[in-house]
């Protein structure tokens, strides 16, 4: 995974456990940009219309092996890299991520694969500006996920991993799992280690804080829609002809 300094736009991601709080520091940054002019991309994992409804088929089945699993999001990840992350970047734009391949890194191991192997897999991946990783106590989050849920899915809960017959309680140790695993990421890749336990303001203006010295340079518009703006640069692909499915501005 390497940076491309050819690339003139901004590629800025959030990792965690599920209840981790990522989704919403990210809206909150991205309506942040929005507000200063930035052309901003939104991309999320598991979106690729493409894959969607395998993946979809396969999880209602129960069908997927540790391998599927892991190919059929890396197949989802390669169509949204290159219709839309990298048509986005091209054109100078913000692209700001919800889950990237760090995600697979965490989710894969912990069902058994090689970390090699998955690295290898991803390594067509356009390494991020910034990548944040927001640390949560894992009791804090599985509580916030807990709240008031009915129910979990089948692979959402890690059952496939026969970890517990529970599905709650298999949530926990599975989320536990995936949480072990983001750790040793953050030292090998340098995610930035957010308190996810702090106030939500504070968070948000450490975020800012980090991301406003790479900014300088990148496109900036006014009054007309990310849409257009690619357009001019001959670079619109199929997700961004799309309105709102899956790529949006954020009001």
């Amino acid at each position: 995974m390497d940076e491309d300094p050819k690339l003139p736009g901004r590629l800025l991601i959030v990792e965690g456990v599920d209840g981790s709080g990522k989704s919403t520091q990210l809206d909150l940054l991205s309506k942040w940009l929005v507000s200063q002019g930035y052309v901003v991309v939104f991309s999320e994992w598991n979106s690729s219309p493409i894959v969607k409804s395998t993946t979809r088929r396969g999880k209602k089945r129960r069908l997927l092996s540790p391998v599927s699993f892991s190919l059929i999001h890396a197949a989802d990840f390669a169509d949204r890299i290159y219709a839309q992350i990298l048509p986005a970047l091209q054109a100078g734009a913000v692209v700001v991520a919800d889950r990237y391949v760090y995600t697979a890194f965490a989710r894969d191991a912990v069902r058994g694969l090689d970390g090699t192997w998955l690295r290898k897999l991803y390594s067509f991946a356009v390494k991020p500006t910034l990548a944040f990783y927001f640390d949560v106590p894992l009791t804090e989050a599985v509580r916030r996920i807990t709240d008031g849920r009915p129910s979990f899915k089948y692979y959402e809960a890690g059952l496939d991993l026969d970890l517990n017959p529970d599905p709650e309680e298999s949530f926990r140790i599975y989320q536990g799992l995936i949480q072990a695993e983001y750790e040793k990421l953050v030292d090998e890749f340098g995610l930035v280690r957010m308190d996810a336990t702090e106030n939500l303001i504070r968070q948000q203006q450490r975020m800012r804080e980090l991301v406003r010295p790479h900014l300088p340079g990148v496109m900036r518009f006014d009054g007309g829609g990310v849409s257009q703006v690619l357009q001019e640069e001959g670079l619109l692909g199929r997700y961004l002809q799309q309105q709102g499915k899956p790529t949006r501005t954020l009001p």
